[in-house]
């Protein structure tokens, strides 16, 4: 058991929580929830030894193994596999002690191995590379070849292979792609210590989830039961305040207008029932979140042509290697689509083709007259001007005449208040620059949605508006996403990427969920040896094959290594405050110009690898 006594931190001269008493019991799993900046990672820091109490007792037993998802990861040219099995800390322990011994002591140590499992942490830490993406022939691959990304994935497998007592995971699934989340739920519920878990994704803490820290004005509540549970008891308190009811009946009506608005209309048919659906849960959902700081709304999508955008027998990929072929795909105004699919299968491949960021290598593609893109893709988090603000951002994507006003109450929905909109994006969190891009997107007044894991670094109440608006939008989209809930209640239809083709999917969430068990069952049936031998040698070819752009990948690396070694310097510098004082603003101008051309190139060179790195998991797919 761990637990606190009338816990309180401070950070930056601000309280973040204060008075807390908990105990945390094996077997259970905590989510841990909040708006971003209340503490939730700052609690995983003093359960750490990273940060010192203000106040109160935490207790940890002695002895007790704690596992967490190291934020960096070395650049080394260890093979990846062996990296992750050193997250079994005990069982590299007892190796190094093996590698000493000699007569009755190495027969004891040899036989404590096999007890605890020696002989097959190889095949459990390639189960756990396999289940977060890794293809087979990338297991052994040297760490340093892996993209930040991928490198948060080794990070996380090496977690898991830690024997641990308590668990900490933060927001782990912000790297994964769908199928990952549904393998690494299956895979926690079967955890048998603590584990303290921070996310915004509802359906993954609803799946995983036995029990709820919420923090909030300065306190954690705790409560039993999975985040739906959660919502449900905030709610009922919510709605005890006349006011705030009143702002939740009128987002309930904005969804029930929608309803009654199409409901009669044959072409509307199908997203209106959709939202039936999803109506009884919305109004749970929007109880709880009436006091959101987020509310925003799309602008009404202009008229254009039927089909909106149309893949005639495409071809595309990247250098020679085909990611998608011979496709035929459209869009009709008001389509509403998610796409599913393996890792590597094509689905961000697919959507920018469809953004026309991507050329076809084969085919047509199509635009109707009148039709105008909305694209979000996590790119272009980094190609914001970083000594710009979120209104000049703004006033420079405006391509009419808005007054100044008109623009500042426009970025108060995205979270961007008064100075706050004039202040450089610099030093601004990964969720405030999705929460701009989003914004400037929403401006575009698209009638197109092009959507990328755009809940990524989002909280929970960003991720609600952004559903809420979704629901209203009147124009076509495409989603990619991990976040269930998100293609659950903004999905019409599901489209599945694989072998190189993008085909109607007739099943839901649940059916894919399945989809993926009965898949990974076939992958993985009990081979003879032969056929292991056989499995070998295609890795081997495989490998072989990838040489070359591995060979390419490695300036990549070691450009995209000194970027991030510099930001992070200018990101310390940029936290001073001395460099805000009158007399520093040249050097300040420097910094931000600087960081701003570091950023721009290390966005670049990432985009670079990303490429590449799509053409390695095409070549593991079969």
């Amino acid at each position: 058991m761990i637990s606190t006594e009338n816990l309180a931190l401070q950070r930056g001269g601000r309280e973040l929580f204060s008075g807390v008493s908990l105990k945390l019991h094996r077997g259970h799993r905590y989510g841990l929830t909040g708006a971003n900046g209340t503490g939730k990672s700052s609690f995983f820091g003093l359960i750490l030894g990273e940060l010192e109490a203000d106040a109160g007792e935490l207790s940890v037993p002695p002895g007790a193994v704690i596992a967490h998802v190291a934020q960096e990861t070395p650049g080394v040219s260890r093979a990846a596999i062996e990296y992750v099995v050193d997250g079994d800390t005990r069982l590299r322990a007892l190796e190094e002690r093996i590698a000493g011994a000699e007569g009755e002591k190495l027969a004891e140590l040899l036989a404590e191995y096999e007890t605890l499992g020696g002989y097959a942490a190889r095949s459990r830490a390639a189960t756990l590379m396999h289940g977060l993406g890794f293809g087979p022939s990338r297991i052994d691959a040297p760490v340093s070849s892996f993209s930040g990304g991928w490198r948060m994935r080794l990070n996380l497998a090496r977690a898991l292979m830690q024997r641990s007592d308590l668990l900490l995971l933060d927001e782990p699934t912000n790297h994964l792609d769908l199928d990952a989340v549904l393998w690494l739920e299956n895979w926690l519920l079967g955890y048998e210590g603590i584990l303290l878990l921070i996310s915004h994704d509802r359906e993954f803490l609803d799946a995983v989830a036995t029990d709820i820290l919420h923090l909030e004005q300065g306190a954690i509540t705790a409560s039993e039961g999975n985040w739906s549970a959660f919502e449900k008891q905030r709610a009922a308190r919510l709605e005890q305040q006349a006011a705030m009811h009143k702002k939740q009946q009128r987002e309930i009506a904005h969804l029930q207008r929608f309803i009654d608005r199409f409901r009669a209309k044959a072409t509307k048919a199908r997203q209106a029932q959709s939202r039936i659906k999803a109506l009884a849960r919305m109004e749970v959902i929007a109880a709880a979140h009436v006091d959101s700081p987020f509310h925003f709304s799309f602008f009404p999508a202009a008229r254009a042509g039927d089909p909106l955008l149309k893949l005639e027998a495409v071809s595309a990929g990247y250098g020679d290697n085909r990611i998608l072929e011979n496709l035929d795909f459209q869009l009709s105004p008001g389509s509403r689509v998610g796409l599913l699919g393996p890792n590597g299968a094509g689905k961000s491949t697919l959507i920018k083709l469809l953004a026309g960021e991507l050329p076809a290598m084969a085919g047509e593609r199509i635009e109707a007259q009148g039709l105008k893109i909305g694209y979000f893709a996590q790119h272009q988090l980094e190609q914001l001007d970083a000594e710009a603000s979120a209104l000049l951002h703004l006033q420079r994507s405006d391509s009419g005449d808005a007054a100044e006003q008109q623009m500042r109450d426009f970025l108060g929905g995205f979270g961007f208040q008064g100075e706050r909109a004039e202040q450089p994006v610099a030093p601004f969190s990964g969720g405030e620059k999705a929460r701009l891009v989003l914004a400037l997107l929403v401006w575009q007044k698209p009638n197109l949605l092009l959507l990328d894991e755009p809940t990524n670094h989002l909280d929970l109440e960003m991720r609600h508006a952004i559903t809420v608006a979704l629901q209203a939008f009147e124009g076509a989209m495409v989603i990619v996403s991990h976040d269930r809930h998100l293609l659950r209640t903004c999905a019409d239809a599901f489209y599945l990427v694989h072998d190189r083709q993008c085909e109607r999917y007739d099943g839901d969430l649940d059916d894919y969920r399945q989809l993926i068990a009965e898949r990974e069952k076939q992958a993985n049936p009990e081979r003879p040896a032969h056929d292991r031998k056989q499995q070998r040698r295609d890795a081997a070819a495989r490998r072989r094959q990838q040489q070359p752009i591995r060979n390419k990948l490695k300036s990549n690396e070691r450009e995209m290594a000194g970027l991030q070694q510099r930001l992070t310097e200018l990101e310390r510098r940029l936290a001073d405050d001395a460099l805000y004082q009158p007399d520093a603003a040249d050097a300040l101008k420097q910094a931000l110009a600087e960081q701003a051309e570091c950023s721009q190139r290390l966005a670049a060179v990432e985009e670079e690898w990303l490429t590449l790195q799509e053409q390695l998991e095409a070549l593991d797919s079969p």
